[in-house]
């Protein structure tokens, strides 16, 4: 196995791992998973990896964009945000921005993470 390959496996588990954390009702923006999962300048790689994942113990749909937009969801950006509606964050602007989504828990995360 070569070692890129190796490197990509192991931010990705690492990104699953961040992501599995996070508690209902809360958000991440890709730069924070990134930062926790030890690769900070990777979070359009978070993006990436996030597209892939199909496990549904792994709540993708809470992470975000930096600047509040919900940003993209494998099974589709309606669902996304219904999603997070029913966790308790609600839609502004034309359905665009998250509000409550400055209320993250990456400080907490970061000790329980690794």
């Amino acid at each position: 196995m070569s070692q890129k390959y190796q490197l990509k496996s192991s931010l990705k588990e690492k990104v699953f791992a961040v992501v599995k954390k996070i508690p209902i009702g809360r958000t991440l923006t890709y730069r924070q998973v990134a930062k926790l999962a030890g690769a900070p300048r990777a979070y359009r790689a978070v993006g990436n990896i996030l597209h892939t994942n199909y496990d549904l113990s792994i709540p993708c749909h809470r992470v975000i964009r930096a600047d509040g937009k919900s940003g993209g969801y494998n099974r589709g950006l309606k669902r996304k945000k219904e999603l997070l509606k029913r966790e308790g964050l609600s839609m502004a602007y034309r359905g665009d921005l998250i509000l409550g989504a400055g209320d993250t828990d990456a400080d907490n995360l970061a000790g329980a993470v690794f």
